[in-house]
């Protein structure tokens, strides 16, 4: 694109100037759309006591068994057909991977499984650094 073109747009060094905006308004936290954003995400410990690092719009954690968890959701999902992704670490004490599954036969509005299982998938495993999000 021409720099003119660029310019004709209200860009200029990186600021983009829109004189249909109140110049005396701040917006501050506030997104213009909330389009594919994340509805719900967290970074949790799953050894021991598990431990939320962070998150957004997860209200809790269960530890429900050996590399089960729930993630309990502070505001429902408007359907339970959300897409949930997650990752899990690679254990370097036991020099082993592992594989993480969403559980979609019991996702529903207020909250969703994750299991984790070993690399040869024959147990289920705890692991320290799980990390899982959803979309809708």
């Amino acid at each position: 694109m021409p720099l003119t073109k660029i310019q004709s747009l209200g860009i200029t060094d990186g600021t983009i100037v829109n004189a249909d905006i109140n110049a005396s308004a701040a917006i501050t936290g506030t997104k213009i759309s909330n389009l594919n954003d994340a509805k719900a995400w967290v970074n949790f410990n799953g050894t021991g006591t598990i431990a939320t690092r962070a998150s957004y719009n997860v209200s809790s954690l269960t530890d429900v068994a050996t590399g089960t968890y729930r993630v309990n959701f502070t505001t429902a999902m408007t359907d339970a057909n959300y897409c949930n992704v997650a990752s899990v670490n690679y254990d370097a004490t036991t020099a082993t991977g592992s594989s993480i599954n969403v559980d979609r036969g019991s996702q529903t509005t207020t909250y969703m499984y994750l299991e984790i299982r070993s690399a040869a998938q024959t147990a289920d495993v705890d692991r320290a650094y799980i990390h899982a999000a959803v979309f809708r």
